[in-house]
């Protein structure tokens, strides 16, 4: 009996050793890039107004058309009396990526100062347009505080569907490829003008006229290897995408047919983008039209 029973507990030790090793040898079906693993050990999470305020939003409720709104996940200048921001900035790595899916939760801000507007999760239901993300949900997957802050309707713009769906989806597609690539990227999108066509035809508000429908959305995109001093390590040289699409329904479904300068941008709206760069970069970096890749 007591052989028989050391050959039992033999055969339990071995197969406990066998499990416990297995679990911590899996490895994944596809292994990442020499590039990403080193994003993955070096990247982190930045200010997202590292490279400048585009409009000198402030904290201060008489500002109620350039409010500052600074999230751990995003910056923005909010217009009250439009119901959008007027632009929404971000820092986007490897360390803001993770494996959170999408909540799908859009939600009132709970943060706009007491008395404002909330514009709701269904603001925009019959509409025709898109609660068009400004910081995309698959830039934040860290955590579901990242993703979910994402899907409040102080980030949305009524965007038109294929625009929001197509062309921008593109171009944020491509921007992730960038960061799987090595790269850390600073991104600044926003809207102007008023009135957009989309799905259910033209329209200058919604709710009530709570929320304008921009006529123009713009994103700028800045371009660096993962490293620190960021704002210092833009050089003539960096890459910077800059983009300004119309708020309709039939424009082309290639975002790079969009391509402008960022010069051409802030004359539209009157913004100073990267305005901590030093002067002589700007100059070279915001009066080029992008000719690089698309995908």
């Amino acid at each position: 009996m007591s052989r028989t029973l050391t050959r039992l507990l033999s055969l339990a030790l071995l197969t406990g050793l066998a499990a416990s090793c297995s679990k911590e040898t899996v490895v994944p079906a596809a292994a990442p890039s020499a590039a990403v693993q080193t994003a993955d050990a070096t990247a982190s999470r930045d200010n997202h107004l590292a490279l400048g305020n585009p409009s000198g939003a402030q904290t201060s409720t008489t500002s109620y058309w350039n409010y500052l709104i600074s999230k751990p996940q995003y910056a923005m200048s909010y217009h009250r009396d439009r119901g959008t921001p007027n632009w929404v900035s971000w820092h986007l790595s490897s360390a803001w990526i993770g494996s959170t899916p999408r909540q799908d939760n859009f939600a009132a801000d709970a943060a706009l100062p007491s008395g404002w507007y909330r514009v709701s999760s269904s603001s925009y239901t019959g509409s025709g347009f898109d609660r068009g993300h400004q910081c995309p949900s698959a830039d934040r997957t860290g955590s579901v505080a990242d993703n979910s802050a994402t899907f409040l309707m102080t980030n949305m713009i009524p965007q038109a569907p294929n625009n929001n769906q197509r062309t921008w989806a593109g171009l944020e597609n491509y921007c992730r490829t960038l960061v799987n690539a090595g790269n850390e990227l600073y991104i600044i999108c926003g809207s102007y003008g008023k009135g957009g066509t989309g799905s259910a035809g033209y329209k200058t508000t919604l709710d009530n006229g709570r929320v304008t429908v921009p006529a123009r959305c713009w994103k700028v995109v800045v371009v660096l290897p993962v490293g620190s001093s960021d704002p210092s390590r833009v050089t003539s040289s960096t890459r910077v995408i800059a983009i300004d699409t119309p708020n309709d329904n039939s424009l082309n479904t290639s975002w790079g047919t969009y391509r402008t300068t960022v010069d051409a941008i802030e004359a539209a709206t009157g913004y100073n983008l990267l305005s901590n760069v030093s002067n002589a970069v700007q100059s070279v970096v915001e009066a080029r039209i992008d000719n690089g890749p698309t995908s």
